[in-house]
C-alpha cells in the first residue's frame, strides 16, 4: 500500500494560506495603531499554590502600549504590594508566594488593559483560583457483612478539591482491584457489585484520590467486606438454635435487574455544547444484568458514541443542541429487565458567528464592526469603546451602534479607537477586541521581493502577496515581466494577495509579478515558482512470509525530480528500525538476517523530499514449526480406552494442521515412541483406546505446513490390566523346506498384544481332505515350527492361537499350507514345432499330470539352441537358450532364430524344488532368409574406360546365394546423379571389370547379394575413371585401418595422386544422424590420432584430401575399448621407456650399418640364413612402385619373375631390393599405435597366412618404417 504524505503540498499551503490572511489585516509595527492584545491567561486559572503566580497578559502598537490592572472591579495598584511585579515592556504579572506570600490572598477575578494614544485594549475577566486537595475527613468504617448473592455499594465519598480529583480503588500492595460488568466503579467513584460472591471477601478495598495540580494523592480508610455464602451461613444458624428450631438460610437465588444508579425511572442531565456527554446505568440483579442504551426517537449518532465500564457509561463527544432527548438504558438478565429514561438538554456559552475584526480605514471611508454570536440561551450583545461602556464613552460622530454591529461613516483620524463586544448568557461570556485604525498610506508589498516557491507537480501552488495600505489597496497578478494579467477559471485570486495555482503543471514554472495599487500610489514585487516532478515509488516492498532464521528483503526502488535529494527511512511498526546489526538498510532495499520471531511486523519506507514525501508498507510474517504442546493430562481412565488433553503451542503464525499422537511402552518397549493417533489441529482432546498389559505414556507433536514440533513433555504414566489376548498371529504359512518336513511359521504378537505376561503359541494341524484328528503343541514365544514325516506335497490345515497366563485368543482361522516339494517326476510329451518364418518358431506341449509335478506347478522351461548353419555346414560352440513359460501353459514363442539353419529343442517342467526330465530333443530348421550386405567391395585398376571390381561374399548368407546385384551411376562436379545402370552377376563370381565407361568420370555403386527369398541390404563405393594412362586425373585414399584404445583411435591410410596433398579426418558416432567432426592432418602424413573419444562407443571415420572435389575415402567402423576401472599408466610417456626405445633404435642402426657392409662383401646374416631356411613361394617380397611387399620368389624358384622381383639377372642386389625382411617374424601381426601415432608391433611366430583380399597386403611394415615411427 502506497500512500502519499500532503502535509507539504496541499496541507502545508493551506495552513500557510490561512496565516497570510490573519497577517494581511496585520499593520506595520512602523505606523501607528491601537493596541491588540496578543497572549493572555485562561479565563478559569486554577494555580499551584506553592508556586509563584505568572496571570499573562501581552501586546502590541505604535506606540508601544501601557498596562495596568484592576481585581475584582476596581484599580489594582501592584506599586503597593511588595510580592507583585510587572515584566518589563510586558503586561503579566508575577505573584510571588514562594517568598511568603499566601496564595489564597491573592484569589480574585483580573482584566488588564493596553493603552497607547489610538486606543485601549481589555483582557478577559481572568478568575485566579489555588487549587486544594484537602485529606479525608476521618470516619468510623464498619466491616460490610452481605450474603452471597446480593448487591452492594462500597462509597468513596472524596474531598471537595479544586479541581476535583482522579478516583480509583487499590488494595494494600498498590494492584487495581479488578473489574468487570459485576464489579465496576461508577462516575461518583464508588464501586458497585451487581452481586457479590465469596471471592469478593477482602479486607483492603481502598479508595484513593489522586490530585493533579498538587500532584498528591489521598487514602480513604480502608473497606473490610465479608461474603456469606449459603452453606457457612446455615452452619452457624445451626449451631445457635436448638433441635426444635426451625432454621436455614435459603440458598443463592437469583434476582432481576434492579438499578442501584441514577435511581427512579426518570432523571435529567444538562449539558453544554461541545462538551464530553456521559451518562451511567449500573444495575444489580444475579445472573449479572447486561446494559445495553437507546436514545428514543432517534440513533446514537455515529462515529461520536462510544460505551465504557462494560457498556454501564454512554459516553457521546462534542454534544451538539441535536443530541437532546430521551436517552434510556435497559439492565436485563434471565429472569427480566429493568430500565431508566434520562432527559438530556444541551446548553450552550456563547460562541462566535462573526467575531468583530479590526478596521483600517483611510480618511472620509466607511466601514463596519460586526458582532454576532449564538448560544443557548441567545447571548446579549454589549459593546465597550476604550474599554467603556459605548454608551459613556466620548462621542464620535462617524459612529453609531446598531444592535450588534457599528457601522463608521466619512471617518477622520480621531475615531481611531479599540471596541470591545461581549457576548454573555449564564453559562458564558465572549469578549473580542477590534480597533479601528484610520491611516493614509501608499500601498507596500510584505512578502520579500524574488521569493522562490516550489512545488509538486499536480499541487496547488499559492503565491504570496502579503500587503498594506490605507485605502484598502486592489491587487492584480501578472506572469512574466511584460505577461497580460491573469484572469480564469484556472486560478484563484484571495483576498489576501494570495494569488492560488490550484493544479500547477511543469509549464507553470515561471516569474510572477504582484502589482498594488491605491489612490496614494502604486507597487510591485515579483516572486518565482518552481514545479518539480512528484517523488514515487516504483517498486515498493511486498508481503513476504519467511521461515525463522532466514533472510528476507524489501525493494524501495524510488524515482523523483533530479533537483530535489531524497531521503530514505525505514521504519517498524511506524516506529524506528532495532538497533540491530543484522538489519541492513541499503541504497533501495532492507535486508534481515537471520530472522526472529521479534522481527514480524509491518516495514514502511518513507521517501522524503523537502517538498514531499511518500510512502509503502509491507507486512513480514515469520512463520516457523510450532512450540510443543504442553500441559498433558489423563483423564476418564478405564481398562480399555483414556482421555488425553493438552494445551497447544504457540503455532507461531503458520495455522497448526494436526496433532500427532504418540505412545511408549514403558513395560515392553522402554524408550521406543509408537505412532498412536493424529487428530485435527482445532482438537486438543482425543478418546484412544488401549491395549491390557501395557504401561501407557504419552506424548503429543504438532505439525504444520512449515513441519513438526518438538515432542511434548510425556504424560502419567498409566498401566492398563491384564487380559486373554484379543488376536491371534498374522501371516501364518506352511511351506515344506524338505519332501517329507511341514514348516509351519507365523508373525509373532508384539509386546503390548500380548494383554498379559506367560505368552504362548498352541500350533495345530492335519491332513486336509482326510478324517483326521488335530494335532497341537504349545511352544514358547518363537515364530516357526516343524513337523517331520509328513508326505509329499500334501495339503494341510493350520491354524496358531495365542495364550497368556490368563487363558487363550479366540479361535483362530485356518489357513492351507502344504508339506514339502520334490523334482517332478516326468518330461512334457507330444513336443511339436511350427516354424513359421526364419526367424521365429511356435513349439507346442503336452502338459505333465499335475501329480508327478510333486510341488507348486510353475511353468515350463524349454531349452534350445543351434546346431549348425544349412549353408556353411559348420558346426560351432553350443550356446542354449532358455525360455521360461509361466503357469500350465502348452505353447510358446521362440523369436530371435537365425534363417536357414538347424535347431533342437526340449521342454521341462517347473516347481518350487526344481526342473523335471528333458523331453526327447526335437530338431526343426529355419527356411531362408535374406543375406547381410557382401563382406567388402573394392575398385581397383581404374583406366580410360574401366574400373574391376572385388567383393567378398556375405557374412551371413542365410540361405543358398543365387546372384548379385550390381548398381552403379555417374556423378557430375556438382554431385548430381545421372542414369541408374543394374547388372546382375553370378553368385560364384567375386570379381568384375566394367568397361565401356567415361574417362575422367566418377561413379558411385550400391551392391548386394541375394537368395530365394529376396534381396540383402546393399554396400556402396565410388571410384573414378582415369584422364590418360600415364597419371591419374583423381587422387585415391585406400586401405583406410584403425586400431583403437579406450579414448583415442590411431587412424592411417594410404594416398596415390598429387605431392603435397592436405588430408583431413572426419569421423562420427556410428549410426548417428549428427554432422561428420573434421579434424585437418598436419603435413602430408598418412596417419593420425583421434583423441577425446568414449570408451565402448562405434565409431565411423573417412578420410578426404582439402581442395580434390571433396573426395573421400570409404567409410570404416572402429568400437573404442571398454572404461577401466582405473586409469593404466601409459608406458610410452615414461622415461625408462623412451630410454629403451632409444637403445632399440640405436642397435637397429648398427644392426643395418653391419648388414650392409656384409652384404656388399657377400656374406650372409642370420636373416637371410632364416629366410632360406623357411622359403615360401607365397612371400611377397617389396614391389618397387609403392613399397609394399610383392610376391617373394627364392633364387631356385623356376617360376618367371614378376614385377618386383627380388634378386635381378646380373645377381646385383638394389637397395630398394634388400633381402632383409621381416616376413618370418610376425606374418598378420596386428600393428598397435600408441596416441603419438608411434608403432608399438610384438613379433610373434608365424601364422597360417589367410588369401589376400585385393591388391592389400597383410604382411609386417617395412624395418626402416618401424625404425622411422619410433625415432
Amino acid at each position: 500500500m502506497m500512500k502519499k504524505k500532503s502535509i507539504s503540498a496541499s496541507k502545508a499551503s493551506l495552513v500557510l494560506f490561512l496565516c497570510q490572511m490573519i497577517s494581511a489585516l496585520d499593520v506595520p509595527l512602523d505606523l501607528l495603531q491601537p493596541p491588540t492584545i496578543t497572549q493572555q491567561s485562561p479565563k478559569d486559572y486554577i494555580v499551584d499554590p506553592r508556586e509563584n503566580i505568572v496571570i499573562q497578559c501581552e501586546a502590541k502598537g505604535k506606540p508601544p502600549p501601557s498596562f495596568s490592572w484592576t481585581r475584582n472591579g476596581t484599580h489594582f495598584d501592584i506599586d503597593k504590594d511588595a510580592q507583585v511585579t510587572m515584566k518589563p515592556n510586558s503586561g503579566t504579572l508575577v505573584i510571588n508566594i514562594m517568598n511568603g506570600g499566601k496564595a489564597e490572598a491573592y484569589e480574585g477575578v483580573y482584566q488588564c488593559t493596553a493603552r497607547n494614544e489610538r486606543g485601549a485594549a481589555i483582557s478577559n475577566n481572568i478568575v485566579i483560583r489555588p487549587s486544594r486537595s484537602p485529606l479525608w475527613t476521618k470516619e468510623k468504617l464498619e466491616p460490610n457483612q452481605v450474603r452471597e448473592g446480593d448487591s452492594l455499594v462500597l462509597h468513596c465519598r472524596p474531598p471537595v478539591g479544586l479541581p476535583p480529583p482522579i478516583i480509583f480503588w487499590m488494595d494494600n500492595a498498590f494492584q487495581r482491584l479488578p473489574q468487570s460488568e459485576r464489579v465496576s466503579q461508577g462516575l461518583n467513584g464508588d464501586l458497585y457489585f451487581s452481586n457479590v460472591q465469596p471471592e469478593d471477601t477482602r479486607e483492603d478495598y481502598i479508595c484513593y484520590a489522586r490530585f493533579n495540580h498538587t500532584q498528591t494523592i489521598q487514602q480513604k480508610q480502608p473497606i473490610s467486606v465479608k461474603v456469606f455464602s449459603m452453606d457457612s451461613l446455615n452452619d452457624t444458624i445451626a449451631a445457635n438454635l436448638s433441635d426444635t428450631d426451625i432454621y436455614g438460610a435459603k440458598p443463592v437465588t437469583e434476582r432481576q435487574p434492579v438499578l442501584l444508579t441514577p435511581t427512579g425511572s426518570t432523571s435529567t442531565k444538562v449539558e453544554l455544547r461541545g462538551n464530553v456527554l456521559l451518562l451511567e446505568c449500573i444495575a444489580a440483579g444475579l445472573p449479572t444484568p447486561v446494559i445495553r442504551w437507546i436514545k428514543e426517537g432517534g440513533e446514537l449518532p455515529a462515529n461520536r458514541t462510544f460505551f465504557e465500564n462494560f457498556k454501564k457509561t454512554l459516553k457521546i463527544i462534542d454534544v451538539s443542541e441535536a443530541d437532546s432527548g430521551n436517552y434510556k438504558c435497559i439492565a436485563r438478565n434471565i429472569l427480566g429487565s429493568a430500565h431508566h429514561v434520562i432527559s438530556v438538554t444541551v446548553k450552550a456559552a456563547p460562541y462566535w458567528i462573526t467575531a468583530p475584526r479590526n478596521l483600517v480605514l483611510s480618511p472620509g471611508e466607511d466601514g463596519t464592526l460586526i458582532c454576532r454570536a449564538n448560544g443557548n440561551p441567545k447571548p446579549n450583545i454589549s459593546w465597550l469603546a476604550n474599554g467603556v461602556p459605548i454608551a459613556i464613552a466620548p462621542e464620535d460622530p462617524s459612529r453609531k451602534v446598531d444592535g450588534d454591529t457599528i457601522i463608521f461613516s466619512h471617518v477622520q483620524e480621531r475615531s481611531s479607537a479599540v471596541y470591545q463586544c461581549n457576548a454573555s448568557n449564564e453559562y458564558g461570556y465572549l469578549l473580542a477586541n477590534a480597533f479601528v485604525n484610520v491611516l493614509a498610506e501608499p500601498p507596500r508589498i510584505l512578502t520579500p521581493a524574488n521569493k522562490l516557491y516550489q512545488v509538486i507537480a499536480d499541487s496547488p501552488a499559492l503565491l504570496d502577496c502579503a500587503y498594506f495600505g490605507s485605502p484598502k489597496p486592489e491587487i492584480e497578478w501578472f506572469k512574466g515581466v511584460k505577461g497580460s494579467i491573469l484572469r480564469g477559471s484556472e486560478y484563484v485570486f484571495h483576498d489576501n494577495g494570495t494569488l492560488e495555482i490550484p493544479v500547477a503543471q511543469k509549464d507553470s514554472t515561471g516569474t510572477y509579478t504582484c502589482v498594488a495599487r491605491n489612490e496614494l500610489g502604486k507597487i510591485q514585487n515579483e516572486v518565482q515558482l518552481e514545479v518539480k516532478d512528484p517523488t514515487m515509488i516504483i517498486k515498493q516492498p511486498e508481503y513476504k512470509v519467511i521461515q525463522r532464521y532466514g533472510q528476507v528483503s524489501f525493494e524501495c526502488i524510488i524515482k523523483h525530480d533530479s533537483t530535489l535529494l531524497p531521503t530514505v527511512i525505514w521504519l517498524k511498526d511506524n516506529d524506528e528500525l532495532p538497533d540491530d546489526e543484522r538489519f541492513l538498510v541499503g541504497k533501495d532495499n532492507l535486508t534481515i538476517m537471520n530472522v526472529t520471531d521479534k522481527d514480524d511486523g509491518t516495514y514502511t519506507c518513507i521517501v522524503n523530499t523537502t517538498l514531499d514525501s511518500v510512502s509503502a508498507s509491507a507486512v513480514l510474517t515469520v512463520v516457523a514449526r510450532p512450540n510443543p504442546p504442553f500441559d498433558l493430562e489423563l483423564t476418564g481412565q478405564l481398562e480399555r480406552s483414556v482421555e488425553l488433553s493438552w494445551i497447544p503451542g504457540d503455532e507461531n503464525n503458520s495455522p497448526i494442521t494436526n496433532f500427532v499422537i504418540e505412545y511408549e511402552d514403558g513395560l515392553h518397549e522402554s524408550g521406543v515412541w509408537h505412532y498412536q493417533t493424529e487428530v485435527p489441529g482445532t482438537q486438543t482432546t482425543v478418546q484412544l483406546k488401549l491395549s491390557p498389559y501395557v504401561n501407557y505414556s504419552f506424548r503429543v507433536i504438532a505439525v504444520n505446513e512449515i513441519g513438526r514440533s518438538q515432542p511434548s513433555e510425556p504424560s502419567e504414566q498409566y498401566l492398563t490390566k491384564s487380559a486373554n489376548p484379543d488376536e491371534n498371529p498374522s501371516n501364518v504359512q506352511g511351506i515344506g523346506s524338505e519332501p517329507d518336513n511341514l514348516v509351519i511359521t507365523w508373525e509373532s504378537l508384539k509386546g503390548f498384544q500380548s494383554n498379559g505376561p506367560g505368552l504362548q503359541y498352541k500350533v495345530s494341524w492335519r491332513q486336509k481332505d482326510v478324517d483326521d484328528e488335530w494335532t497341537s503343541v504349545i511352544v514358547a514365544n518363537v515364530s516357526k515350527y516343524i513337523v517331520s514325516g509328513t508326505p509329499t506335497f500334501v495339503p494341510y490345515e493350520i491354524k496358531v492361537q495365542a495364550l497368556n497366563d490368563l487363558g487363550y485368543a479366540p479361535e483362530p482361522s485356518e489357513v492351507i499350507g502344504h508339506s514339502g516339494e520334490d523334482l517332478p517326476m516326468v518330461a512334457p510329451g507330444n513336443v511339436q514345432v511350427h516354424v513359421i518364418n526364419s526367424t521365429l518358431a511356435k513349439v507346442h506341449w503336452d502338459p505333465v499330470p499335475l501329480k508327478t509335478v510333486r510341488g507348486h506347478l510353475q511353468g515350463y522351461k524349454v531349452y534350445y539352441w543351434k546346431v549348425q548353419s544349412l549353408s556353411r555346414r559348420s558346426r560351432r560352440h553350443v550356446e542354449k537358450k532358455i525360455l521360461t513359460f509361466r503357469g500350465n501353459k502348452t505353447f510358446g514363442m521362440l523369436p530371435g532364430l537365425e534363417p536357414y539353419s538347424s535347431y533342437k529343442l526340449n521342454v521341462r517342467v517347473v516347481n518350487g524344488k526344481g526342473e523335471g526330465p528333458a523331453s526327447p530333443d526335437k530338431v526343426f530348421k529355419t527356411p531362408e532368409g535374406v543375406p547381410s550386405s557382401p563382406s567388402f567391395l573394392k575398385i581397383t585398376n581404374p583406366t580410360l574406360d574401366s574400373l574391376t571390381l572385388e567383393w567378398g561374399s556375405p557374412t551371413h548368407p542365410n540361405g543358398v546365394l543365387t546372384s548379385y546385384i550390381l548398381k552403379f551411376q555417374p556423378i557430375n562436379n556438382t554431385h548430381e546423379l545421372g542414369p541408374l545402370v543394374e547388372i546382375r552377376i553370378p553368385a560364384n563370381e567375386s570379381s568384375l571389370i566394367l568397361k565401356n565407361l567415361n574417362y575422367s568420370t566418377r561413379y558411385k555403386f550400391y551392391f548386394n547379394a541375394q537368395t530365394s527369398v529376396g534381396s540383402g541390404s546393399q554396400i556402396t563405393e565410388e571410384a573414378v575413371t582415369i584422364m590418360d594412362e600415364v597419371q591419374p586425373l583423381y587422387p585415391r585414399i585406400r586401405n583406410v585401418t584403425t586400431a583403437a584404445a579406450e579414448t583415442y583411435a590411431n587412424i592411417s591410410w594410404e594416398y596415390e595422386g598429387p605431392d603435397h596433398a592436405n588430408f583431413y579426418v572426419e569421423y562420427g558416432v556410428a549410426g548417428s544422424k549428427e554432422d561428420w567432426k573434421k579434424e585437418i592432418v598436419n603435413g602430408s602424413r598418412s596417419f593420425f590420432v583421434l583423441k577425446g573419444l568414449t570408451p565402448g562407443t562405434a565409431y565411423k571415420v573417412r578420410v578426404g584430401a582439402e581442395g580434390l572435389s571433396g573426395f573421400r575415402s570409404s567409410e570404416d567402423v572402429f568400437e573404442t575399448g571398454p572404461a577401466m576401472a582405473s586409469r593404466q599408466v601409459d608406458i610410452a610417456t615414461q622415461g625408462w621407456f623412451i630410454g629403451l626405445m632409444c637403445a632399440v633404435a640405436l642397435l637397429i642402426l648398427i644392426l643395418l650399418i653391419v648388414c650392409f657392409i656384409r652384404r656388399n662383401k657377400g656374406g650372409k646374416y642370420p636373416v637371410k640364413e632364416k629366410e632360406d631356411a623357411h622359403a615360401d613361394p607365397e612371400i611377397q617380397p617389396m614391389k618397387e612402385d609403392d613399397g609394399t611387399f610383392g610376391e617373394y620368389s627364392d633364387a631356385e624358384d623356376h617360376k618367371p619373375l614378376k614385377k618386383g622381383s627380388r634378386t635381378p639377372s646380373d645377381r646385383t642386389v638394389k637397395k630398394e631390393d634388400s633381402d632383409d625382411s621381416l616376413v618370418d617374424y610376425g606374418e598378420g601381426v596386428n600393428g598397435q599405435f600408441n596416441e603419438d601415432g608411434s608403432f608399438i608391433g610384438q613379433y610373434s611366430g608365424k601364422k597360417e597366412k589367410e588369401p589376400a583380399e585385393g591388391n592389400e597386403s597383410s604382411e609386417a611394415p617395412s624395418p626402416v618404417n618401424a625404425m622411422n615411427s619410433f625415432v
